[in-house]
C-alpha cells in the first residue's frame, strides 16, 4: 500500500514556523531544518511530517534548556521613567 505524503507550501510553513525566510534558509543550509524540494520549476514545498517532527524535537529541546536569569533590578542606579502619552 502506497500512502501519499502531505506537502506544504511556503504560506502554510510560515503559519507553522514563525521564523523569517532567511532564518529558515540558513537553517536548511546548515542541516538544522527540513529541506524543501521542487514539485515543479515554480513550486517549492516541504514535507509536512518532517516539519511537524522538527517542531516536536524543538519542543523537547526547549524543555532541556536552562533559562537565563533575568536582570537584578536591585542593582539599577536609576528608576526608568514613563514617557508621557
Amino acid at each position: 500500500m502506497n500512502t501519499m505524503k502531505r506537502t506544504i507550501r511556503r504560506d502554510e510553513l510560515r503559519k507553522m514556523v514563525p521564523l523569517a525566510d532567511s532564518t529558515i534558509y540558513e537553517m536548511e543550509r546548515n542541516g538544522k531544518f527540513p529541506k524543501r524540494f521542487n514539485l515543479t520549476s515554480r513550486c517549492v514545498v516541504w514535507d509536512y511530517d518532517e516539519v511537524v517532527a522538527w517542531i516536536e524535537a524543538r519542543k523537547e529541546a526547549a524543555n532541556d534548556v536552562e533559562k537565563a536569569p533575568g536582570p537584578d533590578v536591585h542593582q539599577r542606579k536609576t528608576r526608568p521613567t514613563k514617557k508621557a502619552a
